[in-house]
C-alpha cells in the first residue's frame, strides 16, 4: 500500500457497508479491510492505520469447519483494536459481495482467492501463455462468484498474430471484453482504464510470467512489484508474488488484488455458472427440439447441427463438456461429504444421549 495509509472510503467503504456493520459497532468493534494474507495472520487497514491481525479464538472455533469462512484478501473484517497489541483481533466478517474461488489443492472444499470484488482481469501472455481452455476456466470461475470479467491479451508486441487471437476469443461469444495490451510500449491502457474506476475492486489472475505485476506497476506508476530481469530465451520478466495483496491505484482510486501465478484452477462452481459462461452453447441448446436434449443423437439438436456445420468450434464444445462434468462431479462429492458429516454428527449425539442414560441413577 502507499506510504500514506488510505482511508476506509478509499478502500471501498460505503454507507451500505456501514449499515451492515451496525451490529458489530454495538459490540465496540471497528471495520478493517484485509489487504494481504499470511500463513496465520493478515495485514489489515482500519481508521487507525495499518496493522497485523489474527482471528480470535471464538472466530477460529466457529470457522474451523471450512477454510472459506476464514478471512481472504478483500474481506471487510470486524476488529477489536488495542493500540498496545502486537496483533489486532478479527471477530467476524461482513457478508461477501462477490468472490473468486477455486477448489482447494486438497480437493475437498472451497478456497476463496479474493473477496468483495467487482471485476476479474484474466491476463494471458502472448509469448507462450495463450491457452483458451484455461481462459474458459477462469471465466467460469468469475461467473460462479458473481463478478464481471475482462480478458487482457498482454505482450502483443511479441506475437504478430495478436490481432487474430483477439478476434478468435471475441468470436467464441463470451460476454467478457477482450483488450490487447503492450505493457512495454504502454499501448492499450486507455481501453483498460475504462474498467478501472474509483472504489472498484479488481483481481488479476493468470499464469506466472503473464505480466500481471508489470501491469500493476504501470497502473501504479512505480516499480511496486519487484520484477526479475528478463530472460532472453522467452522475453519474460518473472516476478515474485508469493501471496495475494491488495493495492490502491492512486490515479484512479480503484483497488487491485494481485495473485500468485496459477496454472491450475479447479472450479468451485454450480453447473449453471458453466452454462452461463458458454453463452453461445447455452443459446444453441435453447433451440433444440427437446428441452432435455443431451446433444448426442436426438433429432432436431441445434448443438450437433452447429458442430457439423462448423459454426461451433469442437474444442470449445469439448471444454464446455469437461467443465460441466467437473462441476457435476464436485456437487456429488460435496453432497456425499455433507451427508457423511451429518451422519457423524448424529452418531455423536446418539452416543452422548446413551452416555447420559447409562450414568443416570436408577429410581
Amino acid at each position: 500500500m502507499p506510504q500514506n495509509t488510505p482511508t476506509l472510503k478509499q478502500l471501498g467503504w460505503t454507507s451500505d457497508l456501514e449499515q451492515a456493520f451496525k451490529a458489530f459497532s454495538l459490540e465496540g468493534l471497528i471495520p478493517a479491510r484485509v489487504i494481504a494474507e499470511h500463513r496465520s495472520a493478515y495485514d489489515v487497514i482500519c481508521a487507525n492505520g495499518a496493522y497485523l491481525a489474527e482471528v480470535s479464538g471464538t472466530f477460529r472455533r466457529a470457522a474451523k469447519k471450512s477454510k472459506a469462512e476464514f478471512p481472504a484478501v478483500g474481506d471487510w473484517a470486524a476488529l477489536s483494536f488495542d493500540p498496545r497489541g502486537l496483533r489486532q483481533k478479527i471477530h467476524g466478517l461482513l457478508p461477501r459481495k462477490a468472490v473468486l474461488s477455486r477448489l482447494d489443492p486438497g480437493g475437498k472444499e472451497e478456497q476463496v482467492i479474493a473477496a468483495n470484488i467487482d471485476t476479474v482481469f484474466v491476463v494471458l501472455g502472448l509469448d507462450g501463455d495463450y491457452n483458451l481452455k484455461r481462459l474458459e476456466r477462469y471465466l467460469a470461475a468469475a461467473r460462479a462468484g458473481g463478478a464481471a470479467a475482462v480478458v487482457i491479451l498482454n505482450k502483443t508486441d511479441l506475437d504478430p498474430g495478436a490481432g487474430s487471437k483477439t478476434e478468435e476469443i471475441r468470436g467464441l461469444g463470451f460476454e467478457a471484453p477482450v483488450l490487447p495490451l503492450d505493457s512495454m510500449k504502454l499501448t492499450g491502457y486507455e481501453a483498460l482504464n475504462a474498467y478501472i474506476t474509483a472504489g472498484r475492486t479488481i483481481v488479476l489472475v493468470g499464469s506466472s510470467g503473464a505480466g500481471k505485476s508489470t501491469i500493476i506497476n504501470n497502473l501504479m506508476g512505480s516499480n511496486l512489484q519487484r520484477i526479475a530481469s528478463v530472460r532472453e530465451d522467452d522475453s519474460r520478466g518473472r516476478h515474485t508474488t508469493t501471496g495475494r495483496k491488495l493495492f490502491l491505484l492512486p490515479a484512479s482510486g480503484a483497488l487491485l488484488i494481485d495473485t500468485p501465478g496459477m496454472r491450475g484452477l479447479e472450479l468451485w462452481a454450480e453447473t449453471g455458472a458453466v452454462d452461463e459462461t458458454f453463452e453461445d452453447i447455452h443459446a444453441l441448446a435453447a433451440e433444440c427440439r427437446f428441452g432435455n436434449c443431451s446433444h448426442s443423437n436426438e433429432p432436431g439438436c441445434a448443438v450437433r447441427a452447429a458442430l457439423e456445420a462448423g459454426t461451433l468450434d469442437s474444442a470449445h464444445y469439448d471444454n464446455y463438456l469437461k467443465l460441466r462434468a467437473e462441476t457435476t462431479f464436485l456437487k456429488s462429492k460435496t453432497d456425499i461429504a455433507e451427508r457423511l458429516k451429518r451422519k457423524d454428527h448424529a452418531k455423536k449425539i446418539s452416543k452422548a444421549i446413551k452416555e447420559i442414560f447409562r450414568k443416570r441413577p436408577e429410581i
